[in-house]
């Protein structure tokens, strides 16, 4: 029996250790103050920190810090030295962000680097800033960030699901486990809305904002426990590290994670049922294994199949499953148990004999420091009762030295010799004729070595011929199994006495030590046999092992460089016949997520159930609850993204589908078949979007140069239609009317043009915004001014509010999209139309929505969304002038806004066209005495 001091770490996973180790020496030093949400103090206890490592003689540089007005981080700053930003053009404008070439080339012991999820402005080296600061620590320089919970990439969606604002800026999460150190920086959601309310986190309107919105006291508690939580899982990884790297093999009690012990009898439903219940109160992570040592791996059809039942049960109620083997289950649990830090060990009660040793004696001997919580039985169907005695009747009837019947030789090119049987099976007679023979060969073997001892009798002392009978009992436990060499330790045993112990030929003994060496002979063959017979299973079990690991490996490697469908079909096809002797059907689902039929339709297979589970990502078919009957396995093809597949499986023999290896083998293959769809199927997406980029730029290209080219002989058009109307002498009436309608058609062709050129512009990126803060009225104002023609015949309403604060945007670009807007709903509206502008925040206080409502038919049914796609128009065929770029432009300026432009109610019956625009925060004006003016 194994002690505790006695265990050792695993070589690889110190080595993997050390190594990490020897990478990190030369990378600075990665500290984060991780915070639940603005405001905690992140950045206060970052320059509190600085100050302490300054006085006590270190010299630290402030990379970047955002103060946001906070009195007193900005008393902080005094005192430290600051690294001057870099300036960056964008947009007409000039930004300030970090400048990573001046640090580098300061080469600071430690730097500071305030918001690590901040987005660089377009023209820097990384587009991230946690970029630059892994670029920081590849130099050597130890750095301080913040953080908050709501920017690991992992908790965002999670967040935006509680406070329903999405953060666009994220930090990927590793990142965060790998930093050195995490400092958590915690307050109250009450001491937080106090700062808040107090103006100690934001100013003004953002305040006011902010407490309506994102800092709501639920809020805060939610992104609170999350902080703790994630604080939680990185410091367990550290306690996990030290563990490995001080060799320390004893249970911390840090976790409350369960290890439930699964066993082969018909109450482990229940114990897994009761684990499942204790971990959620424990609110804990669970883990359910179950060993399978040589005599388990003996046990009967019925009982494997429950142990995989089982154990698909612990699964579905969330635990994460393990088939360990090995010769002592307590040996493995306690293991496994120690090398995951699992501090509690949940168990089955059983009854036991006066002669078995208790599995929760063996494990409390071997582990003192662990938990083990005993469940009690439960009420026992008579039915199960029945099975569990029909089982070890079974169990016993079995011969204890064959090879397990229910491992069948997949890899073997000749037909399976071996497979599953169950006692109501009729006996083979083949079978059972070369089972018993191989008692005779023992039987023939021990007299063959009689025969050759006996011309040596003469020249070897019998000890040395008691030895050549044991090498032969070696021989047949090697060859033959434990039965055989139990037979040939006896006979052995009779032939030494009878013919080569004096008295010969007779089994009386002249000499009491002989009588001894016959004990000795009979036990040393006994156990030789024994170990013998069991090194062989073993040896048997690992060679089955590494075939399918070399499966396994042959898959992955032929899926590596597949890029059809058609190819991972016949891959997976071929190794599933090659591996498990069975028929395999790769079905594929078509746009509609409907599975499309093979081209032959094997005998048995049923679509609709394999719709069924491929819809309810379930397996089904034989060795599950849903139509076991069935000749076919169906099994989905469940990828990162989605269900990418179905595999049908008919085996030749069905039960090897309800043998846990072969179960487990199955469910790796069907992922690696799932990943390789998944891969080829990106790998289209890549290249119809990289088609669809070429085919973009080269419109746009056609149209810049078509409208470029077009503008000039347009000009002119322009130019001679308006002279001919002013010509002298005058024309007659037919000759001015049709002057007229010739301008009016230039102008309009020319505004045509101009949108195609404005069109190109925009998606080529050379337009540049001119962004100034600036109020909405007077844009409003200039676009009804300029659009006085086209509203000719409209009447238009405004409703703004008196208290829309400034905003952020190009005045010329806004009044085109107000101007299309008008435009439209003039074009498309009755005789009378009525056209409101109105305009409002939205309820999130980052966004003002402005809406453009007429009376008119309304937009197409079915067609609201591809109407912003260019040439695209609301009436396929139409009178209408226009060539549907007028909202697609639209679309494009105020998505370069920042902002969403999308169809909405209107409040008069007709079409209705909202985009939105940031606020932000407009900058203060300075306040004026009435003597300064």
């Amino acid at each position: 029996m194994a002690n505790l001091n006695d265990q050792r770490p695993d070589p690889d996973v110190l080595l993997a250790h050390v190594q990490a180790q020897e990478r990190r020496a030369s990378r600075g030093k990665l500290r984060i103050y991780f915070g639940a949400s603005a405001g905690v103090g992140k950045t206060y206890a970052m320059l509190s920190a600085a100050h302490k490592l300054q006085a006590e003689g270190q010299k630290v540089l402030i990379g970047v810090v955002e103060t946001h007005g906070r009195r007193e981080t900005l008393a902080l700053l005094d005192g430290l030295p600051l690294l001057p930003p870099k300036a960056v053009a964008y947009r007409d404008k000039t930004l300030s962000e970090f400048d990573i070439d001046s640090a580098l080339a300061r080469n600071p012991p430690l730097i500071l680097i305030d918001e690590l999820a901040h987005s660089n402005a377009p023209g820097s080296r990384h587009p991230k800033r946690w970029q630059d600061v892994e670029e920081l620590l590849d130099a050597g320089i130890d750095v301080y960030t913040t953080v908050n919970v709501q920017h690991l990439d992992s908790l965002n969606d999670v967040v935006g699901g509680i406070t329903g604002i999405r953060v666009s800026e994220t930090v990927p999460d590793t990142v965060f486990d790998d930093a050195d150190e995490v400092v958590l920086v915690d307050v109250p959601a009450d001491e937080l809305l106090a700062r808040l309310q107090t103006g100690r986190v934001y100013h003004g309107q953002q305040a006011e904002r902010a407490a309506k919105n994102f800092f709501r006291k639920g809020n805060l508690i939610a992104l609170r426990e999350l902080a703790l939580r994630r604080t939680a899982d990185r410091v367990e990884e550290d306690v996990q590290a030290y563990r490995i790297e001080k060799s320390i093999g004893k249970v911390w009690k840090t976790d409350a994670a369960l290890l439930a012990c699964v066993g082969s009898g018909p109450g482990a439903d229940h114990l897994i049922r009761s684990a499942a219940r204790l971990a959620s109160q424990l609110s804990a992570e669970w883990h359910a294994v179950y060993v399978e040592t040589p005599q388990l791996q003996r046990l009967s059809a019925s009982q494997r199949e429950r142990i995989l039942k089982s154990l698909k049960l612990a699964q579905d109620l969330g635990a994460k499953t393990a088939v360990l083997s090995g010769q002592d289950v307590a040996n493995e649990v306690v293991d496994y148990a120690h090398s995951h830090n699992f501090s509690k060990i949940v168990l089955g009660r059983r009854h036991y004999s006066w002669t078995s040793v208790s599995l929760h004696k063996k494990m409390a001997a071997l582990a003192p420091d662990l938990d083990l919580i005993e469940i009690g039985r439960a009420v026992t169907d008579p039915i199960d009762s029945v099975n569990e005695r029909q089982d070890s009747r079974n169990q016993r009837n079995q011969s204890d030295d064959a090879v397990p019947r229910h491992r069948t030789e997949f890899f073997d090119n000749a037909p399976s010799t071996t497979a599953w049987t169950d006692a109501t099976m009729p006996v083979n007679p083949v079978r059972w004729l070369v089972r018993h023979l191989r008692y005779l060969y023992a039987l023939l073997a021990i007299i063959a070595a009689a025969i050759a001892c006996t011309p040596l009798l003469n020249f070897l002392h019998l000890v040395n011929i008691a030895m050549l009978f044991m090498l032969v009992v070696v021989l047949v436990a090697f060859r033959l199994g434990r039965g055989p060499s139990v037979l040939a330790t006896v006979v052995g045993v009779a032939v030494f006495d009878f013919f080569f112990v004096p008295p010969r030929f007779t089994f009386a003994v002249s000499d009491f030590q002989y009588l001894v060496t016959f004990a000795v002979m009979l036990a040393v063959g006994l156990l030789t046999g024994h170990l013998t017979a069991g090194l062989r299973y073993q040896a048997r079990v690992a060679s089955h092992r590494e075939l399918r690991a070399r499966a396994l490996y042959e898959f992955a490697r032929d899926l590596s460089g597949v890029l059809q469908d058609e190819q991972i079909s016949e891959s997976t096809q071929a190794i599933i016949q090659r591996a498990f002797r069975a028929r395999a059907i790769l079905l594929l689902p078509d746009a509609n997520g409907k599975l499309q039929a093979p081209a032959a339709i094997a005998e048995g297979l049923d679509l609709g159930i394999a719709q069924w589970a491929f819809d309810k990502v379930e397996a089904a078919g034989i060795g599950t609850d849903t139509l076991p009957a069935s000749n076919f396995f169906y099994l989905p093809l469940v990828a990162p993204m989605r269900t990418r597949g179905l595999l049908a499986i008919q085996p030749d023999n069905r039960r090897w589908i309800l043998i846990p290896e072969q179960r487990q083998q199955l469910d790796t293959f069907a992922a690696l078949a799932a990943i390789a769809l998944e891969r080829v199927h990106y790998i289209e997406v890549a290249q119809e979007a990289l088609i669809y980029m070429e085919s973009e730029r080269l419109r746009n290209s056609l149209l810049a140069a078509l409208s470029h080219d077009l503008r000039t002989p347009l000009t002119s058009l322009v130019g001679i239609s308006e002279s001919l109307t002013m010509s002298k002498p005058a024309l007659t009436d037919l000759q001015q009317q049709m002057a007229q309608n010739l301008h009016t058609e230039s102008l309009r062709m020319s505004a045509l043009v101009a949108n195609l050129l404005d069109m190109a512009r925009i998606q080529s990126g050379e337009v540049k915004l001119n962004l100034q803060w600036q109020p909405l009225e007077e844009v409003v104002g200039s676009a009804l001014r300029a659009s006085t023609a086209a509203l000719a015949q409209a009447r238009v309403q405004t409703a703004l509010p008196a208290d829309l604060p400034l905003l952020h945007f190009d005045a010329v670009l806004i009044e085109r999209v107000l101007c299309n807007l008008l435009e439209n709903a003039a074009k498309y509206s009755t005789t009378h139309a009525v056209i409101v502008i109105r305009a409002e925040i939205d309820d999130s206080h980052s966004m003002i929505k402005i809406m453009v409502d007429d009376n008119g038919p309304g937009l197409p049914a079915g067609r609201e969304e591809l109407i912003f796609e260019k040439f695209t128009r609301g009436e396929r065929e139409s009178a209408t002038p226009g060539v549907g770029l007028g909202l697609a432009i639209c679309r494009a300026i105020v998505e370069a806004h920042g902002g969403r432009i999308a169809p909405a109610s209107s409040q008069l019956g007709g079409a209705c066209i909202c985009f939105t625009l940031p606020l932000g925060s407009p900058p203060s004006l300075p306040d004026f005495d009435a003597g300064d003016v």
